[in-house]
């Protein structure tokens, strides 16, 4: 209890800390660098009470979910696939590994000149973003299934459809959901990047709306709120993590 308490303490101190730090720093420096941390929090409820904010957050949120969606779709079957069948692996790996070591920015010209401008390009960079945490941490839980759950299984004569449903995936869940936590963050890269050098929209647009016009305190505000919302929705993914992963305590 004493320790839980210590943590807390330090976790609200450590907030404390930098806001005081960012007040403090945001009066002392040019405003064309950054502004206070009281000037951040007027702007940000002046954009969402009179400006576009909410529209535009909307619009990041859909391509977010889109392309998260996407990679966890593709990236849990994928891993299991890799996992369990072992020249799949072999053929694949080497062309995962090169597109996972290059950097996701670098490939956006290319999706521009392949696909154009529109909602498609964009989902694909944030699902270039995000599917690697899923896929490797999904190959990984499934690496280390116990060789023994699966003779039980197929002694009891399982089909590999009955395999995949009643013992993989089960098994993999909490490492799959450990590779969302952190797809998540990735994600939230990707959506602002895609709307950065793709079609503007969203808080991209509001972020190169802002610094073209000087207006540090907007750029602040929508950094501040995406920062908040990618901690609310990693604590989401972490608490759903610890649910699945119970049995692994």
């Amino acid at each position: 209890m004493q320790s839980i308490l210590a943590q807390r303490t330090a976790f609200w101190l450590s907030l404390l800390a930098g806001a005081v730090l960012w007040e403090v720093a945001g009066r002392i420096a040019p405003p064309a660098f950054i502004v206070p941390l009281s000037a951040t929090l007027v702007r940000l409820w002046d954009l969402a009470t009179a400006g576009p904010l909410l529209v535009q957050l909307a619009d990041s949120a859909l391509l977010f979910i889109t392309g998260l969606a996407l990679a966890l779709i593709v990236g849990m079957p994928l891993g299991l696939l890799l996992a369990r069948v072992p020249w799949v692996r072999a053929g694949f790996e080497p062309y995962l590994m090169v597109l996972y070591a290059t950097p996701m920015v670098a490939l956006i010209p290319f999706i521009l000149s392949l696909m154009g401008f529109g909602f498609a390009p964009k989902v694909l960079v944030v699902f270039l973003f995000a599917v690697f945490p899923i896929l490797y941490n999904t190959v990984e839980g499934a690496r280390s299934l116990k060789p023994e759950l699966i003779e039980v299984a197929q002694a009891f004569r399982s089909s590999e459809w009955a395999l995949w449903c009643e013992v993989m995936v089960p098994y993999t869940l909490p490492f799959t959901m450990t590779g969302v936590r952190l797809a998540i963050g990735r994600g939230l890269v990707g959506t602002v990047a895609a709307e950065f050098f793709l079609s503007s929209t969203g808080v991209g647009q509001l972020i190169m709306v802002a610094s073209q016009n000087f207006d540090t305190a907007a750029v602040f505000a929508a950094i501040l709120l995406i920062g908040l919302i990618g901690i609310a929705l990693m604590n989401v993914g972490r608490r759903i993590e610890n649910h699945f992963a119970r049995w692994r305590s």
